[in-house]
């Protein structure tokens, strides 16, 4: 933690150069960059620092970006649902295999916790410049030698995820009248399954005898929010065999009580 504290962005962007180019070939085969990112920094964080998949996915051809990037979305819509369920990733298997890693289907299942911390670590601290297109551009035009060193470039990097407001880092959810969920029940869901990732659940206000039908649910960070849609407008997910509906929060005047 201390060598990266030292770090300018310049130097984050070369050490991730490899995911930069992963990205942009994920973005030229599905062109959904929520799902790209994503993808990118599943595979960040399976890197052991041998040859892992992450580094053959700029020289395989595009047939397999493809099945990399489908394989990477059954991992991540797997982490939505209430029980555990096997992905298939036979082809990310065979290229973290080739760098001595082997990862079963099975890990990703019964370890949703790890794996979102670690994918949503990557998502909020060195994702943030990796995934910056003006930065990569200016990067691009330091290398060629015409112009100095850009500031933008040579800033200090910092570790530590960038903060923003509540309202980038919530989730509208809505469900049935007649089969409503108390936010212990949403809240006790989400830290099961994903550790300690909700600042705090809000419930619609309603009169005596009225079934509550909607809330929203504030997260740690904007990572969260990212790999629950996965590039989706409207996702669905079954908490004790009731299901609710989960989008964005998009900043309105609401009826809602802390």
């Amino acid at each position: 933690m201390e060598g990266l504290t030292s770090m300018t962005v310049r130097d984050v962007l070369y050490m991730y150069s490899v995911a930069r180019q992963a990205y942009e070939r994920f973005m030229s085969i599905c062109s959904n960059p929520e799902q790209a990112r994503n993808t990118v920094a599943l595979l960040v964080w399976l890197d052991q620092g041998t040859i892992s998949a992450i580094h053959h996915i700029p020289c395989i051809d595009d047939g397999d970006v493809a099945i990399v990037a489908e394989e990477a979305n059954a991992v991540l819509e797997c982490l939505r649902y209430p029980l555990p369920v096997l992905p298939p990733i036979p082809l990310i298997s065979t290229l973290c295999l080739q760098g001595g890693v082997y990862i079963e289907p099975g890990f990703f299942a019964f370890h949703q916790d790890l794996v979102v911390r670690g994918v949503a670590h990557f998502l909020d601290g060195a994702g943030k410049f990796v995934f910056d297109d003006r930065l990569n551009v200016l990067l691009r035009r330091s290398e060629t030698g015409l112009v100095g060193n850009l500031p933008d470039l040579m800033a200090p990097y910092s570790p530590l995820p960038v903060a923003v407001p509540e309202d980038c880092r919530s989730m509208f959810v809505t469900f049935s009248k007649t089969m409503p969920l108390h936010r212990e029940e949403i809240f006790d869901y989400f830290r099961e399954k994903w550790g300690d990732c909700i600042v705090r659940v809000l419930m619609e206000k309603t009169t005596r005898g009225n079934m509550t039908t909607y809330g929203r649910i504030i997260f740690k960070t904007e990572a969260v929010v990212n790999l629950v849609l996965n590039g989706e407008k409207l996702v669905k997910i079954s908490i004790d065999h009731r299901e609710i509906w989960l989008r964005k929060y998009i900043p309105r005047v609401t009826n809602v009580d802390a």
